[in-house]
């Protein structure tokens, strides 16, 4: 077992060094080219969500896919809105100081012309599937479009496997964590409330993303709002701070700002690729389940998961952590006192008296299970794609049950299966995407010189 975790390590460190980072960000900057820059269609497509939303109950459209679009759009949040963008900033300032917050920022906005390109993909090439829907994702567009049918069996194997991983146990862990109850029987109450939604199918799912996410989000971040107003007077100042910490060569002094340019960037860029999971594959498997009379009209709306995940998300949690030590322990920027990511944003939300730490509790919590949920629909968008619907009943047990035990486990070997699983996801979709960034192109000309 010890050989295999040192193998497992070392394939991550490998992967998830520089060939991920220079593949994920440089598919990013490819693709804003070959799109034209289609950050600068971000208010429309940011109209077209808000449309999405109000619009959530009304009929099939001609697309006759099985999710309206705002359901789709929530059900891809609800997976990529984690933890991670809550602890996972901390880390990012923690290791990397206060301009990694400008790196991650900068590597979401770029990122939406690769959530963009992955969506439209799998939209325009989706098929009939065996009960007649319309199904969807990498794993279709590698075998229908580009004729790599074993591309596609191992992005799908991947995608299912991972599913248990970065989407099951690790997020039940965080909740364990997180509450003074016992392991087991957090794993049971989360493991119940689950079973009573993923039975319900991917209707069930996308339902109740749609109620939890923009609730969780918005209660999320008016807690991040109360923090921002007390710490107005440092609002500037840390936002000069994080944009000095990004471009400086070296270290500015020691502790958190001590940095400089590289460590800024690593760890900014990888918290950036990891949160809005954009090149990774899986937003397109909800994407792909969405009626849409038109693919590139629904891209566009896709593409906005990555903008509320990391451009405004993310950046706020940054803002709130940096503000926060400017104005509260100004001395811990320049103390070189080691603090994990989690002490970074408790330690924010205690400058809300009695509600911040519940606050920031309940977000944890509902971030964690939205993510549960989300992950449990990919996981079956993939297991559909190998194996048919007559899978779904085992593999929705199966994900009940590692729900219960996951949180009494040791969760090292989980989160080094899960990081290889991602990187491994992450491959043949960056592949779809270089050799079809033509087809992305040509699709985005098309449209807009319609309007």
């Amino acid at each position: 077992m010890s050989t295999i975790c040192t193998v497992i390590e070392a394939l991550n460190r490998f992967l998830w060094g520089l060939p991920m980072i220079l593949g994920l960000a440089g598919t990013h900057i490819f693709l804003t080219w070959k799109t034209g820059f289609v950050q600068r269609r971000l208010p429309l497509a940011v109209r077209l969500s808000v449309a999405a939303a109000e619009n959530s109950g009304a009929g099939a459209g001609k697309g006759g896919g099985g999710l309206s679009p705002f359901a789709s759009l929530s059900t891809a949040l609800a997976s990529s809105l984690g933890v991670g963008n809550i602890v996972g900033m901390g880390t990012a300032v923690a290791l990397g100081g206060p301009g990694a917050v400008f790196w991650c920022w900068i590597t979401g906005f770029f990122g939406i012309a690769t959530t963009y390109g992955e969506a439209l993909l799998s939209l325009k090439f989706r098929v009939r599937g065996h009960d007649g829907r319309l199904v969807g994702g990498p794993m279709y567009v590698l075998e229908y479009r580009l004729h790599r049918k074993v591309a596609a069996i191992f992005f799908a194997v991947c995608g299912a496997l991972a599913s248990f991983g970065i989407g099951c146990a690790i997020q039940v862990h965080a909740i364990a964590d997180m509450l003074p109850l016992p392991p087991i029987f957090t794993g049971l109450t989360v493991g119940l409330l689950t079973c009573f939604v993923i039975f319900g199918g991917s209707q069930a799912i996308s339902r109740v993303c749609e109620k939890l996410v923009p609730f969780m989000t918005l209660f999320y971040l008016s807690g991040c709002l109360m923090i921002l107003v007390a710490n107005r007077a440092f609002l500037l100042p840390a936002c000069r701070l994080i944009l000095k910490c990004a471009f400086a060569p070296r270290a500015v002094s020691g502790g958190m700002v001590g940095s400089g340019l590289l460590l800024a960037a690593r760890y900014g860029v990888a918290r950036g690729l990891f949160t809005n999971e954009a090149g990774m594959g899986s937003a397109p498997l909800a994407a792909a389940s969405a009626r849409c009379s038109d693919p590139v009209r629904q891209a566009l709306v896709a593409s906005t998961a990555t903008f509320w995940d990391t451009v405004v998300v993310c950046l706020i949690t940054g803002l709130v952590i940096v503000s926060h030590f400017l104005a509260r322990d100004p001395g811990l920027l320049t103390s070189g006192v080691p603090l994990s990511g989690s002490d970074f944003t408790w330690r924010a939300f205690s400058a809300i008296p009695c509600l911040g730490q519940p606050m920031l509790l309940f977000s944890i919590v509902t971030f964690a299970y939205a993510t549960i949920l989300g992950w449990s629909f990919y996981g079956e968008r993939c297991l559909e794609y190998l194996f048919g619907t007559k899978s779904f009943f085992l593999y929705r047990l199966c994900w009940v049950l590692t729900l219960v035990f996951a949180p009494v486990l040791r969760l090292s070997l989980i989160f080094e299966v899960s990081d290889l699983l991602n990187a491994l996801m992450a491959l043949p979709n960056l592949l779809g995407l270089l050799l079809l960034a033509d087809v992305i192109r040509d699709e985005t000309r098309i449209y807009f010189s319609g309007k």
